[in-house]
């Protein structure tokens, strides 16, 4: 059979050079090509909340809701002494109810590189029409708020090319015996004798048949894949991402604030569109003051390079109680926070050392 007509014929190298695509100029092998996105919507203030609002306030935590939790904290430490869980006195409980905001930003980001592999038939389609632009390639996004990527092979940018490693023949040299198809016994580790005799695995020879390539010298080319020619296209990486940040309002209750990150508080308000506006006329300020300033940062850190495809911001109460209570005399205090009531103290009395055997 005529080897010419099993494959399809070969487009001259300079016709597949980079940075011949409009749209795609910047585009090089391993990656490249900085994508702007489209211009962005410009956000819509939504209906804002009101000042006055029954729900935003949490119920005081009660002593026994405070004792309980103490003890259940006790409890899950071997090495802590109920003690002052059974003894000690409540003197005083200070709530430092406290809000938390949140921005999460999900945007789409999409660059460029050109990309091959084997060539399995293919339509080698480069040139027939015009190569959609990077942000025209139709690519669906998951779930909102989820990250994803994804990879498209860009149509109407496929050529194919002969196998540069193999020179079309579909074979390349072993590189484990360097094209000899045997290698050094690793019995005898190549002198051909073991125990003062003759190896018995190489027979006395210190060579063994190349284990890789079978003893022939050559393997299928690990590029073509034995195909013998590469489809070579524009790959385009598009990138899902939930860009989220979160900012605790000061509550000046001594608790540190990475603890809030573990608990859940009250929602008090959700928005979600496009492109959010910032919480104006909230009636904690520094909660406005913070929608405003994040917004302009997301905006700023990920519209130029990334399109914005949603935004939602969050509200919520986190309730922090410091309990004040009286053990053998002296005064100690631990934090209830989170609707999940956990507890933090740091100073607890009365531990003591666990020896595991």
């Amino acid at each position: 059979m005529n080897s010419a007509a099993m494959y399809p014929p070969v487009m001259a190298p300079q016709a597949n050079m980079f940075g011949n695509v409009p749209g795609y100029e910047g585009t090089v092998p391993g990656g490249g090509g900085f994508l702007p996105p489209p211009m962005p919507m410009e956000p819509v203030a939504p209906p804002q909340p009101g000042p006055e609002n029954p729900e935003w306030s949490i119920p005081s935590l009660s002593e026994d809701e405070a004792r309980e939790a103490f003890r259940e904290f006790v409890s899950s430490h071997c090495c802590y002494s109920d003690a002052p869980v059974t003894e000690g006195e409540i003197t005083s409980m200070e709530p430092f109810n406290t809000f938390r905001y949140r921005l999460e930003t999900f945007t789409e980001s999409r660059s460029t590189e050109w990309a091959e592999k084997p060539y399995e038939g293919e339509p080698a389609d480069f040139y027939t029409q015009p190569a959609p632009r990077p942000w025209e390639v139709q690519a669906t996004p998951p779930k909102l708020f989820s990250d994803h990527k994804m990879k498209i092979r860009v149509p109407y940018t496929s050529s194919v090319k002969e196998c540069y490693t193999c020179h079309a023949t579909g074979i390349e040299q072993c590189t484990e015996c360097n094209g000899c198809g045997k290698k050094s016994c690793w019995v005898c580790n190549g002198t051909g004798v073991k125990f003062d005799a003759a190896c018995s695995h190489c027979n006395g020879t210190g060579k063994e048949s190349c284990s890789k390539c079978n003893g022939r010298g050559k393997k299928e080319c690990q590029t073509c894949k034995g195909k013998r020619q590469l489809l070579t296209y524009i790959e385009l990486k598009v990138e899902w991402k939930n860009n989220v940040e979160d900012h605790v309002v000061e509550h000046n209750s001594g608790l540190k604030t990475d603890k809030l990150s573990s608990v859940n508080g009250k929602e008090l308000f959700k928005n979600s569109q496009n492109l959010v506006y910032p919480l104006f006329g909230f009636p904690n300020p520094a909660v406005s003051q913070t929608s405003e300033r994040l917004i302009k940062e997301h905006q700023t850190k990920y519209g130029q390079t990334s399109r914005i495809l949603q935004q939602r911001q969050t509200v919520e109460l986190i309730p922090i109680t410091r309990v004040n209570y009286k053990w053998k005399d002296n005064t100690h205090a631990y934090y209830v926070y989170g609707k999940e009531h956990k507890v933090n103290a740091d100073d607890y009395p009365a531990t003591c050392c666990c020896v595991i055997l």
